[in-house]
């Protein structure tokens, strides 16, 4: 993966991601050559510590007797130490893949995916789904916003983390997976066939009966930017009186894509502060140049599920004045990480920084906090509801056009 591939849709009615590789509650990852050179430099530090390690794999290949004559599988014992050792971190952001695992999952948000359709994040009752995607496997065979991981074709998942699960529930298309979920107090056995699934990643339209633009990105994808660029020239937004950015569902994407996009609605100043820690020097990423001359007022509309790179850029616009932000309080994903992968052909995603907020705000666990609340339960998207959100965000701006001139400019 190169250091350009920098990895940071809607529960309501459609598109939220299946479950997958990135699946870790919606994150954005970087890597570095900055990053591999400590590494290096880990390894030499480590030696010593690591004895101890090397001692206990000489007494178990020298002594140890399978009680059931099973050969000793090595490669096992190396999986289960860098698993035990990430693990001891105690970050439900970092991990370790297998090298099998790792291979099936190395995406770079092509915007197609195999698996069942859900997304995850860990709750207080164990991992559970926070997303279903329209017309997937996933809402076909019943499973609901809530429902619980509890076995995964057999084996106990209730201690794994997000990247474990995931890496058990997704798998090549037409394959079967077997998931026990708990619902309440029920336990709900399902077989469920994995499906490819593409997703369009961006929407636009006018919105009916108003002059106002409507864009709703679904991933931070490399193309995000061009994308964005096209349905602004395609709407004609500065003859709008307004413009919706819909990132509700959007879990992130690219880092760059992120800032990208960013600077598509801001002028110039900070999008984002990376924290190193440790008294390393941080990180100040602002607009690149590119920003897009919008004169219209802009809404972004926000949930629980938006996560990562989509709270990078509403927490940015938000801070800078750029625009208003409707809609529930977003997951609260405030860290960075990075891949990399190992000479066995695993890979670990280790936390390196937190980020922040032009403002300095760190938004972890807590979310971005809209300007304008309205929530919307996921049973009311389902039984097809109007959306208040939307509605919101549409009210807000026409009555920002009903104000004169003078008004608005003052907001």
């Amino acid at each position: 993966m190169t250091a350009d591939k920098v990895v940071i849709n809607r529960l309501r009615v459609v598109q939220l991601v299946l479950l997958m590789t990135i699946v870790f509650a919606a994150g954005f990852v970087a890597g570095t050559q900055s990053g591999e050179a400590r590494a290096q430099g880990g390894l030499e530090r480590g030696e010593a510590l690591f004895r101890p390690l090397l001692e206990a794999f000489a007494v178990i290949e020298d002594q140890y007797v399978d009680p059931f004559g099973r050969e000793l599988q090595r490669e096992a014992l190396l999986d289960g130490a860098i698993k035990g050792m990430v693990d001891a971190l105690d970050d439900e952001y970092s991990g370790y893949m297998d090298p099998a695992s790792y291979a099936l999952s190395n995406s770079d948000l092509a915007g197609q995916f195999e698996g069942i359709g859900v997304v995850i994040r860990r709750g207080d009752n164990g991992i559970e789904v926070v997303g279903v995607m329209d017309g997937t496997p996933a809402a076909q065979a019943g499973v609901r916003v809530g429902d619980v991981f509890v076995e995964v074709d057999g084996v106990d998942v209730t201690r794994d983390n997000n990247l474990e699960l995931a890496t058990k529930v997704r798998g090549p298309a037409g394959t079967t997976v077997n998931i026990t979920f708990r619902r309440g107090s029920e336990l709900i056995a399902m077989e469920i066939v994995r499906a490819r699934i593409d997703i369009p990643n961006i929407e636009q339209r006018i919105i009916e009966d108003t002059n106002l633009g409507y864009i709703r990105l679904n991933q931070f994808t490399s193309e995000a930017r061009q994308q964005i660029n096209q349905a602004l020239a395609d709407l004609d937004i500065n003859s709008r009186d307004g413009l919706i950015l819909d990132l509700r569902g959007n879990y992130g994407g690219l880092l760059s894509s992120a800032i990208e996009v960013g600077s598509a609605f801001i002028e110039s100043g900070p999008i984002v502060i990376e924290d190193f820690g440790e008294g390393r020097p941080e990180t100040v990423l602002s607009a690149n140049g590119s920003y897009s001359g919008i004169t219209v007022p802009i809404v972004v509309l926000v949930d629980e599920t938006s996560a990562s790179a989509s709270e990078l850029v509403a927490g940015a616009l938000q801070d800078l004045d750029v625009a208003t932000i409707i809609g529930e309080p977003t997951l609260g994903k405030g860290t960075v990480q990075v891949w990399r992968q190992l000479s066995n052909g695993g890979g670990v995603r280790i936390t390196i920084a937190r980020w922040l907020t032009p403002e300095r705000k760190w938004i972890h666990g807590e979310g971005i906090t809209p300007d304008i609340l309205v929530e919307w339960t996921p049973e009311e998207a389902a039984d097809g509801k109007p959306d208040p959100q939307l509605g919101a965000a549409i009210k807000y701006l026409e009555g920002l056009k009903a104000l004169p001139v003078a008004i608005q400019q003052a907001e």
